[in-house]
């Protein structure tokens, strides 16, 4: 069933969870009609969104972070907030299929009245992270969802872009065997804004707060994001909430400096500006595409990039050079 512009926003404000999830399905969609209307709708909703706190969860697979978002989430529900989880699934490479497991995985948070789950196929986008969350979170933000959580798949660049697109960035970490800094990219490590050590119980007590100490020392050797913020780092179980308070308390700390510093609306800007970039590159992209006598040379050299006729690099360049001198 098709649902106009008014109807989608209609639902959005009303908190209508089926055309909440109708409205992403729309701005996901990759058909020229669906786009056009989508535009329609992130227009006219845009005026409702910005007031959520945007928060980043990145960790390894089995640092628990479906888990911590459960658990986390309800402990935010329990303080009158309104909570979205928007979590990035892993597409398929060989047939773009999608796991989508993570309500099967948040059943209890399912349940709650004031939270919506959203898994997104990534759909081979760069680093795990669907192309059109940005987008997916206004919509939350405009059904008056005051935490949006985004789930990374923790691969790749995944973080990074998480990063580009949240107010707090969220690293889980778990005890492992060896080196517990081993693993743990620097770029990673100047990303994060609140670190948590999971799955902390009494058997691995000592050597979580040595991997703490550990943490804590290189992290004193990277800048901070934010001037006067000492990146903290927390121990805790997601399973049995001990910790998330904590977690809780640090995240609103750091909004506050951000938005004492004035620093909240300036990154806010910055990020919208990064999304602009994507944007313009999809969109020319796909135009050149559209185009039979461009999409022919595309084609051509692609393949010659693909055989190394020349540097890839080159291809692109006299590509672009044939769309711009295009008449």
């Amino acid at each position: 069933m098709k649902f106009s512009t008014e109807e989608l926003i209609e639902g959005i404000q009303s908190g209508n969870k089926r055309l909440i999830g109708k409205a992403i399905t729309l701005v996901e969609s990759t058909k020229p009609e669906h786009r056009i209307q989508a535009e329609e709708l992130l227009k006219k909703i845009l005026p409702f969104t910005g007031k959520s706190i945007r928060i980043g969860i990145t960790g390894v697979p089995g640092a628990g972070k479906s888990t911590f978002i459960e658990n986390f989430g309800r402990l935010a529900i329990s303080k009158g907030k309104k909570v979205a989880v928007l979590a990035i699934d892993p597409s398929s490479a060989i047939n773009k299929g999608s796991i989508l497991g993570d309500k099967t995985r948040m059943e209890e948070l399912a349940k709650e009245e004031n939270a919506f789950i959203r898994p997104s196929p990534s759909s081979g986008f760069l680093g795990g992270v669907a192309n059109t969350t940005f987008e997916t979170m206004m919509i939350c933000e405009a059904a008056g969802y005051d935490y949006i959580l985004i789930e990374t798949v923790g691969v790749g660049q995944s973080e990074v872009l998480v990063s580009d697109i949240t107010d707090v960035f969220l690293f889980l970490k778990i005890i492992g065997g060896g080196d517990e800094l081993q693993g743990i990219k620097r770029g990673i490590m100047e990303m994060v804004d609140v670190v948590f050590i999971n799955k902390v119980d009494k058997d691995n007590l000592q050597k979580a707060k040595n991997t703490r100490l550990e943490l804590k020392r290189a992290l004193d050797f990277i800048p901070s994001k934010e001037k006067d913020w000492k990146v903290p780092v927390l121990l805790g179980s997601a399973l049995y909430n001990e910790g998330l308070e904590e977690i809780y308390n640090k995240i609103d700390e750091f909004i506050s400096l951000k938005k004492k510093t004035e620093r909240f609306d300036l990154v806010r800007k910055q990020q919208s500006e990064k999304r602009f970039e994507y944007w313009v590159q999809e969109y020319i992209l796909s135009m050149m595409k559209r185009d039979e006598s461009l999409e022919e040379a595309y084609l051509q050299h692609k393949k010659n990039a693909s055989a190394l006729v020349s540097n890839p690099s080159t291809e692109a360049k006299l590509f672009v050079e044939k769309f711009l001198n295009k008449d």
